[in-house]
């Protein structure tokens, strides 16, 4: 009686699971042009947008256009759109009907596609990690870890922003969106092992940034569903809200005959390639406002004429202003692993469970993501080499070549090599920074980009502290228990992390010896970049572009820092926050937000 009882439980989870998904699987495309009325493809442009005509010219007109439905142009788009008509210009697709989008089970696959249509477009830095950017409706949202927290609330002061507002902000986003974890077995060891190594207190389950160990929030609901800002759309005003997919800007109009240049419009081309233009309504407090992304929004002012006079003039492009910060400051926390053997099944797992240090390095975890076949005969995941981990070559010479030797090595390797999961560490505030610059003026390229990973003498210590951390993790008694392995020496850790997974023969032979050579050898990225547009320099403290009218930047491209353990959490407030500012400062009460 009992086997069946328990028999039919599953067989109602597997009900309610496969309830809950049937709109992605089956009508994916109806399901969310029911939901989300608003969302066109942009060769649509024309017949979906005649009712924010102005009433002096045949051309749509909106309040806000906004570039980029990303982390942060979604909750954005949803809060102008309360008050005023804006338009959403987004260069991928939706996410709704994309299963490798919408399954924490296929986040590796979905990195792992590097299709021209894919959720995600990798890129490589010139130090030679590979990188990724999103190119979805919802943004980073859709294809990272999913861990959610918030800024230490150092970064809210630093930044200036309302503390208020900010705590009105996030949970708008997190009623929303963000769930509480179903913590997985591995998870819990990991928990316990930063207990046992010092890193304490244990804080529970909280959003917030506090030193210690803690379990954060996540995207991924527990059926293991994500759910990424697009959703955050719903809660627009429909009738003010026009949002295009595969619409890609080119470049920002001006009018320079003022003087300073003003944002008018932008020129944006369809799926099917041809080209179309959106205006901004006469008002003077309408704007664009740029939500690329740490990497887009750089290139796209350079493109539209604003940067650096060396930039411009190299791919003749008109200047319209000249500042040459932009693309300078940019910054990527780095990152290197160590992998966890195991003598047992493990679960698959992202990140839930975090370690705040004192001496500026987050420890996290993720588990699983190697036994699966199609991540070993293709991809691995947040520890690819196609992704980011190809650490058995000095990242100069991280060629295609080199990348496709490496695969076809990996390709032959046991299954079991792959089984257990990875600790990471991460440098918080790296003081290592770079710079961005445009290798043509096709927006649908990637830029240059330079992160200079470890120059400072300072963040390489940190990675030394982190990585000699993480080996104490998993020899505490509590991984050994739940692995049953041996307790491993440190030695032997960074050897079976060089051979299992991120390296086959390490370039250096003294990798796992040195610290300090085995962290440059094996930085990875857990794509936190950003700056490129930094306040005091490219924008000023509302992120208005300086120099500029009706022209704003509301993205990480403006952090000095990446703001706490993980940023998404910050950007998809940042959305919420800057447009409930916009509206109070434009309407006062009126506003109603």
């Amino acid at each position: 009686m009992a086997a069946f009882v328990g028999a039919l439980k599953n067989l109602s989870i597997c009900l309610i699971l496969w309830l809950n998904t049937l709109p992605f699987l089956q009508g994916g495309s109806d399901y969310y042009e029911f939901k989300y009325p608003f969302i066109k493809r942009a060769s649509s442009f024309w017949a979906s947008s005649s009712s924010f005509s102005s009433s002096n010219t045949d051309e749509a007109s909106y309040d806000y256009i906004i570039v980029g439905g990303g982390t942060a142009g979604c909750p954005l788009a949803a809060t102008l759109s309360q008050n005023f008509s804006v338009l959403v210009l987004e260069r991928g697709g939706v996410p709704f009907s994309n299963v490798n989008v919408s399954f924490l089970s296929n986040f590796h696959i979905a990195l792992a596609d590097t299709s021209p249509t894919s959720a995600s477009q990798p890129f490589v830095s010139t130090d030679g990690v590979i990188n990724a950017r999103a190119r979805v409706l919802g943004g980073g949202t859709c294809i990272n870890a999913g861990f959610y927290t918030r800024a230490n609330s150092g970064f809210i002061r630093r930044v200036g922003w309302d503390e208020r507002l900010v705590n009105e902000s996030y949970p708008w986003v997190e009623r929303q969106i963000i769930h509480q974890p179903k913590l997985a077995q591995w998870q819990g060891a990991f928990k316990n092992s930063l207990l046992d190594v010092g890193v304490s207190p244990y804080n529970g389950f909280t959003y917030d940034h506090i030193h210690g160990t803690k379990v954060g929030g996540t995207l991924f609901d527990h059926f293991g569903r994500r759910h990424t800002a697009a959703e955050l759309l719903a809660s627009a005003n429909p009738k003010m809200l026009t949002v295009l997919v595969y619409a890609t800007v080119q470049k920002v109009l001006f009018d320079q005959t003022g003087r300073r240049p003003m944002a008018m419009g932008v020129i944006f081309k369809d799926e099917n390639g041809n080209q179309h233009q959106a205006f901004l309504t006469n008002n003077r407090r309408s704007e664009v406002i740029l939500s690329c992304g740490a990497i887009g929004t750089p290139q796209m002012l350079m493109l539209s004429g604003i940067g650096p006079k060396a930039e411009l003039d190299k791919l003749n492009i008109s200047m319209v202003l000249r500042n040459e910060f932009v693309g300078k400051g940019m910054a990527d926390n780095p990152m290197n692993s160590v992998f966890v053997p195991t003598n047992r099944p493990v679960e698959q797992s992202l990140i839930q469970t975090v370690g705040i240090t004192k001496m500026g390095v987050y420890i996290e975890s993720s588990s699983g993501f190697g036994q699966s076949q199609d991540s070993i005969r293709c991809h691995h995941g947040i520890l690819s080499a196609e992704i980011g981990q190809l650490s058995t070559i000095p990242p100069k010479q991280r060629t295609p070549e080199a990348i496709q030797a490496f695969i076809k090595r990996k390709q032959d390797l046991p299954h079991e090599a792959f089984k257990g999961g990875f600790i990471l560490e991460k440098i918080a505030r790296p003081i290592s920074t770079g710079h961005l610059n445009l290798v043509n003026t096709n927006i649908d390229d990637n830029p240059s980009v330079t992160f200079n990973y470890f120059h400072h003498p300072h963040d390489l210590q940190r990675c030394v502290d982190g990585i000699r951390m993480a080996a104490k993790v998993i020899q505490s008694k509590h991984f050994t228990n739940f692995t049953r392995c041996d307790k491993p020496t440190v030695e032997k850790l960074l050897n079976m992390s060089v051979k299992a997974n991120i390296n086959l023969i390490p370039k250096h032979t003294n990798d796992t010896k040195s610290l300090e050579q085995f962290c440059k050898d094996t930085v990875i990225t857990i794509w936190h970049y950003h700056g490129g547009c930094h306040v005091g320099k490219v924008v000023d403290p509302d992120l208005k572009v300086l120099g500029t009218n009706r022209l704003r930047i509301v993205d990480g491209s403006t952090f000095n820092e990446s703001p706490g353990t993980n940023p998404q959490g910050t950007v998809l407030m940042m959305g919420r926050y800057m447009g409930v500012k916009i509206l109070r400062r434009r309407l006062g009460k009126a506003a109603h937000v």
